[in-house]
């Protein structure tokens, strides 16, 4: 090759490599220059004064500010700058434009949010609401927009294709709570699940799948053809979105070892990276807040101010109810768009119910987390202001949606639990359990006919999703409640003989012992022995105290074995589909009534499943049952709501660790699908000691930026998997 032709081609390729280099910084440099940077102060004309900005080592901020309305400005600015594209997620979600974006696989999520009409609803609570609120709101989506204006697309990463995100109405923060709202009330879907089962199983067997209050009364039981596909049209946690599970921890206690109530709340809904919350510090002239915010809200969901301290749990009460005929009273179409161009027609129809979920027949839902005038983000201000249990109980009655345990505690000494939402009247004859061809709800329960509770003898008050309404109490909640483990052993942790500070609080937070596994030991150690790799699993098990830790292999020979033995049984019974949770398994284990479901012998089938449980776990974790490990089956795990579906950046994107507990222990850990991986918990955890204006511990499951390059995207996930605080 002649000499000149070499420096050419030397010169060729230094170009084409500069060119490839080029072209590769430029999305780099674009992701760059996405990143929230740095601030302390925040100007504007609409500010009374400028803000001061202060960020600890986790990027929590304290907020200075002269006014409400001016921190509303700020909290909305920092949200928007730290969580756009989640808060983008939410208000696409309730106004049913996720496929615009997704495509074709959110269109059941869409469907269903323009069914319901989740948009107008909040767009007519928002006109309604007083004066006051719809400042704070308005200021709120100042502060968000005044970010947006600055930043444009380049405000997040996932902006870059999708262009600058619309301006944030007011009434989009009210959108959070009606998707909170939907998904943390019951219990619609379960009366179409028991209608559809209906057709598969006697009538007396059907309610051994849910835990029940077996009271008198309940109505017989009809097969509805149409179920089947109303369910169909209704998402699935983990399957269309991660949308919110319900669970949660929340007890008070009114003398801790300072001499001042404790207070501590850990809610327990689906993991996501990054997670729901937003941890804050707002300081005013008159009061200091900390706790947990949401992006979207602006206003402290979970925390505290100088004098009162709350956190919620769900109520479990059903305020959902499917009816079945009625004539059609509204109509309307929805134009639904879809990534790539697509666009369909959904035709909404509504009955005097509710809109239309089903047909053939015709099946509609009333929701009372949807009934008009909500004033929920009223009374979510009034309780950031309150400053005893009556202004907390002011605030409580204003809390329209969702059904929710509010958990207060105060610093003059003070512990309530107070019940919120709104709660239906229903016909005689009618307790909300399957659905419904009677006449309709006859208004809604009073807020101080509720089952509130103020200022136990005891000092201590604890819920954990157990059941909230007393025996002989006239107003009904609802048919069925979950499994009181969770609430058993946190007032075992709580009488323990130690002091009752903020690091006790935290270590109950994170127990991990499983009291459904310790109460079937007996059954299980009871089976005979077993040769090989059974024998020594039972030999584990044998000295096993119910301890879910992750080092152990104990917990992953329950748990295969907890999940083997329900599904052997369902299918024994011909609905391998039917949900069947803890509860089905003990009554599988301890009822006489339960034979029919195991062939005429459950402890039988217990020991077949145990068989089958340790050769399936010898097959992925190992021959000796000593060397497994649960903590290498049962990972929490928090992925981007879209990335997770991208190769190659779901991986960079997500974030796991190994961590003990399961469903049912304090540290609640819940799996979804087939595996074990931990979809379901404590994202976040808080706890506040009222002896002091600010004394309080808040941890968040991953970081406080929804910025994959941030330093903050999962900062905090390691404090918070590990077992001790």
């Amino acid at each position: 090759m002649p000499r000149r032709w070499r420096r050419r081609g030397w010169r060729w390729g230094r170009a084409l490599l500069l060119a490839l280099l080029i072209l590769a910084a430029i999305p780099v440099g674009l992701l760059w220059i996405t990143l929230p940077g740095s601030v302390s102060r925040l100007e504007d004309p609409s500010l009374s004064e400028p803000v001061a900005l202060q960020f600890d080592a986790g990027g929590m901020p304290t907020i200075r500010a002269a006014t409400e309305a001016d921190a509303a400005f700020a909290l909305g600015w920092l949200h928007a700058r730290d969580r756009m594209f989640q808060m983008e997620m939410m208000r696409r979600g309730a106004a049913g434009r996720l496929a615009e974006i997704l495509g074709e696989p959110a269109l059941r999520v869409d469907r269903m949010s323009r069914n319901l009409g989740l948009a107008q609803r909040a767009e007519a609570d928002f006109a309604a609401l007083d004066a006051g609120t719809r400042t704070m709101l308005q200021r709120y989506a100042d502060g968000v927009n005044a970010r947006i204006a600055q930043r444009g697309r380049m405000i997040a990463p996932e902006f870059l294709p999708l262009g600058a995100p619309e301006p944030w109405q007011p009434s989009h923060s009210l959108l959070w709570g009606k998707v909170m709202g939907l998904w943390l009330s019951g219990n619609w879907r379960t009366e179409l699940e028991r209608a559809a089962l209906a057709e598969r199983l006697p009538a007396e067997r059907l309610w051994d799948l849910w835990p029940a209050d077996r009271t008198a009364g309940r109505p017989d039981i009809a097969a509805l053809p149409g179920a089947a596909r109303a369910l169909a049209a209704i998402p699935v946690f983990g399957v269309d979105a991660p949308l919110p599970d319900r669970a949660s921890n929340a007890w008070a206690v009114a003398r801790g070892a300072t001499g001042a109530p404790l207070l501590a709340s850990d809610p327990h809904l689906s993991y996501g990276a990054p997670v729901l919350w937003y941890l804050a510090r707002i300081e005013l002239p008159d009061d200091t807040r900390l706790g947990a915010t949401s992006p979207g809200v602006p206003f402290l969901v979970i925390g505290r101010n100088r004098d009162l301290a709350w956190g919620f749990t769900t109520t479990h009460s059903d305020t959902q109810d499917v009816f079945l005929g009625g004539a059609v009273v509204r109509e309307r179409e929805e134009i639904l768009r879809i990534r790539g161009g697509r666009q369909e027609v959904l035709r909404v129809r509504e009955t005097e119910h509710g809109p239309v979920v089903g047909e053939a027949p015709l099946i509609s839902v009333r929701m009372a987390n949807l009934e008009p005038g909500d004033t929920a983000a009223a009374g979510l201000l009034a309780l950031n202001r309150a400053r005893d249990l009556a202004g907390a109980r002011a605030a409580a009655s204003l809390i329209s949606s969702p059904p929710q345990n509010l958990m207060v505690a105060s610093r003059d000494g003070g512990i309530a639990i107070f019940l919120t939402g709104r709660t239906p009247l229903r016909a005689p004859g009618h307790d909300g359990s399957l659905p419904w061809d009677g006449p309709g709800w006859e208004g809604l329960v009073a807020f101080d006919a509720m089952p509130h509770r103020e200022n136990p003898a005891s000092g201590v008050l604890v819920n954990a999703n157990n059941k909230v309404q007393p025996e002989g109490h006239p107003v009904f909640l609802g048919r069925e409640w979950y499994g009181d483990w969770r609430f058993r052993r946190i007032h075992a942790l709580v009488a323990e003989d130690a002091p009752q500070d903020i690091a006790r609080m935290a270590a109950i937070q994170r127990d991990i012992v499983s009291l459904p596994a310790r109460e079937a030991l007996p059954v299980l150690n009871a089976l005979p022995r077993g040769d090989g790799a059974l024998g020594r699993a039972q030999a584990l098990l044998t000295d096993w105290d119910g301890t879910m830790a992750a080092d152990r292999p104990e917990p992953l020979i329950w748990a295969e074995f907890n999940r083997r033995f329900r599904a052997a049984a369902l299918r024994r019974a011909g609905v391998p589909d039917a949900p069947a949770g803890t509860e089905f398994g003990q009554f599988l284990l301890t009822a006489p009534e339960a034979a029919w479901w195991c062939g005429g012998d459950c402890r039988s089938l217990a020991g077949i499943a145990l068989a089958e449980a340790v050769t399936a776990l010898q097959a992925a974790h190992g021959p000796d049952p000593a060397s497994w490990r649960w903590g290498n089956a049962h990972r929490a795990r928090f992925e981007h709501p879209v990335l997770r579906f991208v190769p190659v950046l779901s991986g960079w994107t997500r974030l796991e660790a190994p961590v003990g507990g399961d469903g049912d222990t304090v540290r609640r850990e819940a799996v979804r699908g087939d595996g074990y991986i931990s979809a379901h918990g404590a994202g976040l955890r808080f706890v506040a000691d009222l002896s002091t204006p600010d004394g309080a511990f808040l941890e968040i499951a991953t970081g406080q930026s929804g910025h994959p390059l941030s330093r903050h995207w999962g900062d905090r996930l390691r404090g918070w998997a590990r077992q001790r605080p």
